[in-house]
C-alpha cells in the first residue's frame, strides 16, 4: 500500500481499510530506517496513525500542518515525497530528521526546538485572513511540548482568531522525560472526566435543531450550566478560558473516530483544540513498553539500544555533580525535560529532593536557578547548549546583573552531528561572551571537567558556563579529588617554539594529534589548552605577544564573536604586530550529517587542522 502513496492526494483516495494497511506499513518503514539508521523512534511511532488521518482530511499542502515537537513528522515525511528517500534519514546529504522548508512544500514552517507551533501556525492564520484566502491552518504539539511557555503565548492569542484554527493535542503521557508540572494533572483531569465533553456535544446538537431566537436563548442557559459542569469536573478548563473549544479527548490509534472529528473541524470557524490520546512506540512492542528507553536509536542496533563509546561527558558529568553533591549539601540541580539526556538520572534518584524538572522551559529554568542561588543553595542548570539560547534574557537579567552564582552545564556544545542546525551548540561561546561577570570554560577533558564544575560552584561569585562536546570524555579518573583552578588561567599542553596554538576545549586533543603529522613540515607550535574563553588568561597573552609573531585560535564554535574574536581584540589592543589565524565555525548555519564529516568540512579534525598549520610553516612563521 505504501509504495502507491507518492503524495498526500493519492492517501486520500484510499477507504478505511486502506488507511489501516498504510499506517502499519509506514510505521514498519520508520522502524526499518530508524533501527539501521538511527533517529527518534518511539514518538514518530506513536503518531502515525494521527498523521495518516490528517492527511486524509486535510488538503496539504495548500492547508498548512505545522509540526511540534518536530521529529515527530517521520510519518509526515514519508507520505509527502519522501518515502525512497527516507533511508537517508539524518545522514549526510540526507532526509532531515526535522520539519525543514526547504526540503519540501509540506514542510511549512522549521521545527526543532519545542512549543512553536502554535505561535506560528497563528501567524499563519492572522495572515491567511488578511490575504482573504481560504485554506485551514493546523498546529499538531506534543511529547511534552505543552509544557513550554510559548505555546500558552501563543495560545492566549489564538483564542481571539475569528476563523479557522486547530490545534492537536498529541498526548502521549509522557515527553522526554515524565511530563512534569500541573497541565499534566490537568489534563488527566479531563482523560478522566469525559462527561462534561459528552453533556456539552448532546447540548449543541439538541439545539442545533431550533429555530434562531430560541436557540439563542435555550444555549444562553446552556452555557451557565455547562460552565458549573465544567468547573466541577475540570477545574480551571484553561482551553475554554482562553476562548478556545475543546473536544476530546479521543483515540489517536481509532481511525474512524479521528476522521469523523477532523472532517467536522475542518468546517468549523472557530479555534479549537483536539485532544489525541495516542501511544509511544506503538508497532514496536520494546518500545511501547519502555518508550523512554526507545526514545532515539542509534543505528544499526536491531531495535536495541548501543552502547556509546563510555564514559561520554553526559555520563561524565552526571557521576560529578553526584560527587559534588555527597560533599555539599546546597548543590543542587535543574533541567529543563531532559534529565536522561544530560546524565543526571542518577544524581535525580540519589539526591530527589534535590533534584528539579522544570519541563521544556528553558526560560523559567534559569530564573528558577536564580531564585535557588538567591537563597542561598548551589545550583547547577544542565542544559544543551541549543536549548540555552531560548533563556538569554533570564541569563542576563536575573542571574548575571544580580551577580547570582550559577552552574551552566552545556552539553552538546559544538557539532553535534545528525540532529543537524536546530540542535549544533556552535553560538553559544559568542552569545554568552557578552554578558557582564560571565565566566565561560571548556575542559579538554572528563578530568577538567570535573575542577572547572568545582570551581564554577565555589570559586566565582556570578553566572559559570561550563560546555562541553557530545563525545567521550578522555582521561577521567573517578578517584580523583576535585581542585579549584584559578578563573582564567590557561595551561600550556605542548611546548613549541615556531607558532602560538590556542585550542579550546574537544579541540585541544585534535591539535595534539595534529601536532604529530608528518605533513608539518617540522613546525613546532607551542599548545596552549585555552580552558576559559572569559576571562582571557592576560599574563600569557602577554607572553606570547611578545614571543611569537603567528597566533592560531582554534575553536569549535562560531568565529563570529567567538574565542578566536576575542584573543584577536586582545592582542590589537596589546599593540601586537603579527597575524592572528582563527579557525572556527564560518558565519553560517551547520547542515545535519555525521559528526566527523562534519568537523573535517569545517577544517576542524587533526589533519585539516595539520594542513592549517603546515600551509603557516611554508609561510615562513617564526619567533620574534
Amino acid at each position: 500500500m505504501l509504495n502507491q502513496v507518492d503524495s498526500p492526494s493519492d492517501l486520500r483516495r484510499l477507504n478505511r481499510d486502506e488507511l489501516g494497511r498504510l499506517s502499519n506499513e509506514v510505521s514498519q518503514h520508520i522502524i526499518n530506517v530508524v533501527e539501521e539508521k538511527g533517529g527518534h523512534f518511539s514518538s514518530p511511532l506513536g503518531v502515525v496513525d494521527l498523521t495518516v488521518a490528517l492527511h486524509k482530511v486535510f488538503d496539504t499542502p495548500r492547508d498548512l500542518l505545522v509540526w511540534d515537537v518536530g521529529h515527530q513528522c517521520y510519518a509526515h515525511k514519508i507520505l509527502t515525497g519522501r518515502r525512497d528517500n527516507f533511508d537517508t534519514l539524518r545522514q549526510d546529504n540526507g532526509v532531515s530528521g526535522f520539519c525543514k522548508r526547504d526540503e519540501s512544500e509540506f514542510d511549512v514552517f522549521g521545527a526543532g526546538h519545542a512549543s512553536t507551533s502554535v505561535s506560528a501556525a497563528v501567524g499563519m492564520a492572522r495572515a491567511r485572513d488578511l490575504k482573504k484566502e481560504k485554506h485551514k491552518v493546523v498546529a499538531i504539539i506534543g511529547d511534552g511540548a505543552m509544557t513550554g511557555g510559548l505555546a500558552y503565548e501563543g495560545l492566549n492569542n489564538a483564542g481571539v482568531l475569528p476563523s479557522q484554527f486547530l490545534v492537536v493535542l498529541n498526548d502521549n503521557r509522557m515527553s522526554i522525560s515524565p511530563t512534569v508540572g500541573a497541565l499534566s494533572r490537568y489534563l488527566t483531569k479531563v482523560v478522566t472526566n469525559p462527561l462534561y465533553n459528552r453533556v456539552r456535544d448532546k447540548i449543541w446538537e439538541l439545539t442545533a435543531v431550533l429555530p434562531g431566537v430560541s436557540k439563542t436563548v435555550v444555549r444562553r442557559m446552556a452555557h451557565s450550566i455547562q460552565e458549573g459542569l465544567k468547573h466541577f469536573l475540570v477545574p480551571g478548563m484553561i482551553f475554554e478560558e482562553l476562548g478556545i473549544r475543546y473536544i476530546g479527548p479521543i483515540d489517536g490509534h481509532n481511525m474512524d473516530e479521528m476522521l469523523e472529528t477532523f472532517k467536522n473541524l475542518k468546517k468549523a470557524k472557530y479555534p479549537a483544540v483536539v485532544h489525541v490520546l495516542t501511544r509511544k512506540g506503538i508497532g514496536k512492542e520494546k518500545a511501547e513498553a519502555d518508550p523512554l528507553k526507545y526514545y532515539s536509536l542509534s543505528g544499526n542496533s536491531n531495535g536495541q539500544q548501543l552502547t556509546p563509546p563510555a564514559p561520554g561527558y553526559s555520563e561524565t558529568f552526571g557521576t560529578i555533580a553526584c560527587q559534588l553533591a555527597e560533599d555539599d549539601k546546597d548543590v543542587v540541580a535543574v533541567v529543563a525535560a531532559m534529565r536522561e539526556g544530560t546524565g543526571l538520572v542518577p544524581f535525580a534518584k540519589k539526591f530527589p529532593d534535590r533534584f528539579f524538572d522544570s519541563g521544556i522551559a528553558e526560560g523559567h529554568a534559569v530564573t528558577f536557578a536564580a531564585g535557588l542561588s538567591a537563597s542561598g543553595l548551589k545550583p547547577i542548570v544542565a542544559i544543551y547548549s541549543t536549548f540555552l539560547q531560548r533563556s538569554y534574557d533570564m541569563i542576563l537579567h536575573d542571574v548575571a546583573l544580580q551577580e547570582l552564582p550559577v552552574l551552566f552545564c552545556l552539553d552538546r556544545g559544538g557539532v553535534v552531528g545528525p540532529d543537524g542546525p536546530t540542535h549544533h551548540g556552535v553560538f553559544d561561546l559568542s552569545f554568552l561572551r557578552s554578558i557582564p561577570r560571565m565566566v565561560i570554560a571548556a575542559p579538554k577533558d572528563g578530568n577538567e571537567l570535573r575542577d572547572l564544575m568545582y570551581t564554577g560552584l565555589n570559586g566565582w561569585k556570578g553566572p559559570f558556563a561550563v560546555r562541553y562536546p557530545k563525545t567521550s570524555s578522555i582521561l577521567f579518573d573517578n578517584a580523583k579529588a576535585p581542585r579549584q583552578l584559578k578563573v582564567g588561567s590557561w595551561e600550556v599542553v605542548k611546548e613549541g617554539s615556531d607558532v602560538a596554538v590556542l585550542a579550546v576545549g574537544s579541540m585541544v586533543q585534535e591539535v595534539l594529534l595534529a601536532s604529530e603529522h608528518p605533513d608539518l613540515n617540522g613546525l613546532a607550535p607551542k599548545i596552549v589548552n585555552a580552558r576559559f574563553v572569559k576571562p582571557l588568561d592576560e599574563e600569557m597573552l602577554d607572553e606570547i605577544k611578545d614571543q611569537f609573531s603567528t597566533v592560531v585560535t582554534i575553536e569549535e564554535g562560531s568565529l563570529e564573536g567567538g574565542f578566536g574574536t576575542a584573543v584577536l581584540t586582545a592582542l590589537t589592543d596589546r599593540g601586537f604586530d603579527g597575524s592572528v589565524e582563527r579557525l572556527g565555525i564560518p558565519d553560517q548555519f551547520v547542515e545535519h550529517g555525521e559528526r566527523t564529516r562534519l568537523l573535517k568540512e569545517l577544517g576542524l579534525t587533526s589533519d585539516k587542522i595539520a594542513e592549517s598549520l603546515s600551509r603557516l610553516a611554508l609561510s615562513g612563521v617564526g619567533v620574534r
